[in-house]
């Protein structure tokens, strides 16, 4: 299939030096190969476990070859390296990225905060986005998708469905890793002591690996590549060492000829047998999800230089070994390690150990990502995200969910004890995300690519029967152990989907019962109004009217700052957003009001800055937005009705303000200050040096400029007069009741699984850095 004519610029690997590129690939090895490389410890043993009975000829050994080769070549290499990666979202990959791209292509966003400033973000558009051609079959299932609120919460579910699959990945996956590197000790047992050793050995590695989780990829990422490239070179070495021994042969077993003569001799066995062979491609989804650490052509080039031959290598030379061994798979039931030569056992056993701990480490850190990814867009209860390197912002630390996956690692490890249960639940696991990224990207060829339906129908039903043939084995052994994923999924999908349904119904009550300014400008005589010194930070999800409980608080308490700022933080469906960017300012009313409102925007792996300086940028974009505006206060009675013209604003060394240190005021003056200011419109920021002494106010100083006029200068006077004196940050705190005459699901739903959810999870991480002297919460009842 060609795909390259549809393909936007940006999808083709941008042009780097060999030098950098073959850097990125050796770190990639170490990354996102981690999980892929150790699966031929356990691929041959799940395979001939039971299903296809005991071996007596080499045809079935062929068979398997011949599978597990076609398999390795189908998806990881055809559909992973040269069409899936190519459908990056502005660089990152994952489940979520094709949906971010399907939201912005089709406008199907689930949250309702979305504006049409956001599309005029460079990220938003960085990815070639156009419109279809009118009368298109794109531009009709375009259509289609924006009208019917039910296909969109299908898509949702979807997206959510392979969320949660990549989570119990993350459970299963350092189970069957560890227990199986760890099945090479039985190899020195009696029988009568084998399965007495494995699952403690297991356990202890386990909890050692997400006990160092806290300390970030980072501080240990220069072992991961070694470890992985050592361990590739052994397995492809031993491979070709059996080959040579037992049967030079074997390569002609490389014929799919051999893969349909077994599936029809084998029948139902053989088919039972796919869960197993499936399991060659675990792993092949992270090439795709740690996009954004790497590029397209490095990932390329770890895989078809490195990984590939090497794996084929290893499979064909297990398969040598076993067409002279036909017993052994059934003796012995850990096919690896007996076909490794019996002096190099115990280093190899060595090597596997901490080839297993690197390949769970990368799926663990892709489950802390992709469950970042989906509380940043409010599919997930807010759990606290710690950043373990200033350097790579997708090395984080969950602590919540990573004390979760080891209580549930731990738990399939002791409750399966081999690895045939726990390969059936994680084939299933793989499968499903493998689906839903066929099913996502078949839109996605269609609506982002703008090519041909019979091309994404092709896409889908090339790739997509592949994988339905395996997820039907899979899910076949749903008693055997494939259940755990899928109540798992079940479990996590629940918990996503009642938290985004209750953030959606409190934006639509919030949106219902927003009020306007009219509203309270006629309510300050009745009441008697007091304007108080200071900065009020009203936080809210509303992007455009007064939220009702700031409306509830003046009810109650008739003052508020002589400034007020409506400060809306968000997240749009772009990774990132760019400094300059970042804010929307603009008016709420009349210029003498001196209310504004402020949108923040972040993208879904964005940082927010939860320090003193998104304080200070915050007042510098008001700063700037007041100094460039030209409406002033020619504005209408009217607009005071209408969402006012909003401004996009930078961080604070992006435009100009002024900052002096107070001491350094009263020593120099103000006058020195502006001088060393250079031009009046051209400010800097002047920071006082370092000192082991209290904190010392920082001043903001207004310059003379005859580009500001008089009512503007006065109002940047005032609001640096507020700043001085100090900013307070007042915050709803709702609780949410469904109304009397709602169904009882809608009850249950709300009243106990969202406030559940509420009440258990983070504070957002603006409300974690707000000071605690300088907070107020105001709390109201939301009847949804």
């Amino acid at each position: 299939m060609d795909l390259e004519a549809g393909i936007p610029q940006n999808y083709v690997a941008k042009k780097e030096s060999w030098k950098t590129i073959l850097t990125l690939a050796y770190q990639s090895l170490g990354v996102v190969y981690g999980d892929l490389s150790t699966s031929p410890l356990y691929v041959y043993r799940s395979t001939f476990a039971e299903d296809i009975g005991h071996t007596e000829s080499n045809e079935e050994i062929y068979g398997v070859l011949s599978l597990v080769f076609w398999t390795l070549t189908v998806v990881p290499l055809i559909k992973y390296v040269f069409i899936v990666l190519r459908a990056d979202d502005n660089g990152e990959g994952g489940t979520f990225a094709l949906y971010s791209l399907l939201c912005r292509h089709a406008r199907v966003n689930s949250m309702p905060n979305c504006q049409v400033a956001d599309e005029e973000l460079s990220e938003y558009k960085k990815d070639g986005f156009r419109m279809a051609p009118e009368r298109s079959f794109a531009s009709r299932l375009k259509a289609t998708l924006e009208k019917h609120k039910v296909l969109q919460r299908i898509l949702l579910v979807l997206a959510l469905i392979g969320t949660c699959m990549v989570i119990g990945d993350g459970v299963l996956t350092p189970a069957l890793s560890v227990f199986s590197a760890v099945s090479g000790l039985e190899l020195s047992m009696s029988k009568e002591h084998r399965g007495y050793v494995e699952v403690p050995a297991a356990c202890i590695i386990l909890i050692i690996l997400f006990a160092l989780q806290h300390f970030g990829t980072h501080r240990v990422g220069f072992l991961f590549a070694p470890i992985v490239i050592t361990w590739l070179f052994c397995i492809s070495a031993i491979g070709v060492y059996n080959i040579f021994y037992w049967n030079p042969h074997v390569y002609k077993s490389l014929s799919p000829y051999y893969a349909y003569q077994f599936l029809r001799k084998t029948q139902k066995g053989g088919w039972m047998s796919l869960g197993g062979i499936l399991l060659c491609i675990t792993g092949s989804e992270a090439m795709f999800a740690d996009l954004g650490h790497f590029s397209q052509l490095s990932i390329k080039v770890a895989f078809t230089a490195v990984v590939y031959p090497s794996l084929i290598l290893a499979y064909m030379g297990q398969a040598a070994y076993l067409s002279k061994h036909h017993d052994v798979a059934h003796d012995y039931q850990f096919t690896f390690y007996v076909s490794v030569p019996e002096k190099l056992r115990w280093p190899v056993l060595v090597i596997a150990i901490l080839a297993a701990i690197v390949g769970s480490q990368a799926i663990i850190t892709g489950t802390f990502s992709i469950i970042k990814q989906c509380s940043a867009l409010s599919c997930f209860p807010r759990v606290k995200v710690i950043h373990t390197s200033s350097k790579i912002h997708g090395q984080i630390y969950i602590p919540e969910i990573n004390w979760l996956l080891m209580f549930l690692c731990l738990a399939v490890t002791i409750g399966f004890r081999d690895t045939k249960r726990l390969g059936n639940a994680s084939g299933l696991a793989v499968i499903t995300v493998m689906l839903v990224t066929t099913c996502l990207m078949s839109l996605v060829i269609v609506l982002c690519w703008h090519q041909s339906v019979f091309l994404a129908l092709g896409f889908i039903f090339i790739f997509g029967t592949v994988e339905a043939l395996f997820f039907s084995a899979s899910l076949v052994k749903f008693l055997e152990g494939a259940w755990v994923p899928i109540v798992l999924a079940f479990v996590f999908l629940t918990i996503m989907y009642i938290w985004h349904y209750g953030t959606l119904k409190k934006y639509e009550f919030d949106v219902q019962n927003k009020v306007s300014i009219n509203w309270l400008l006629s309510l300050g005589p009745s009441i008697g109004i007091v304007r108080v010194r200071g900065i009020g930070l009203i936080h809210t999800e509303l992007v455009s009217g007064i939220p009702a409980i700031f409306s509830h608080f003046v009810t109650n308490l008739p003052a508020f700052h002589q400034v007020v700022v409506f400060l809306c933080i968000k997240h749009v469906p772009v990774p990132h957003v760019r400094p300059k960017e970042r804010f929307l300012v603009g008016r709420i009313g009349p210029r003498n009001c001196r209310l504004y409102r402020c949108i923040v925007r972040y993208g879904y792996r964005d940082v927010h800055k939860d320090d003193i300086e998104f304080e200070q940028d915050l007042v510098c974009s008001i700063a700037e937005m007041i100094r460039t505006d030209t409406k002033g206060s020619n504005a209408s009675k009217e607009d005071a009705e209408k969402e006012d013209k909003m401004t996009v604003v930078g961080t604070c060394p992006s435009h100009p303000i002024l900052l002096s240190d107070e001491d350094t005021l009263d020593n120099k003056g103000s006058n020195s200050s502006l001088e060393s200011a250079g031009t009046l419109t051209e400010l800097k920021e002047i920071k006082s040096p370092k000192a082991i002494q209290p904190k010392k106010r920082v001043r903001f100083v207004v310059p003379e400029s005859p580009k500001i006029d008089k009512d503007a200068e006065e109002e940047l006077e005032e609001l640096m007069e507020a700043r001085e004196s100090g900013v307070a940050y007042i915050m709803g705190h709702s609780y949410m009741r469904a109304k009397q005459g709602s169904s009882l699901m809608k009850k249950l739903v709300i009243n106990f699984g969202y406030e559940f959810l509420r009440r258990n999870s983070r504070s957002p991480s603006f409300v974690d850095s707000v000071p605690h002297a300088s907070s107020l919460e105001v709390g109201m009842m939301y009847r949804i």
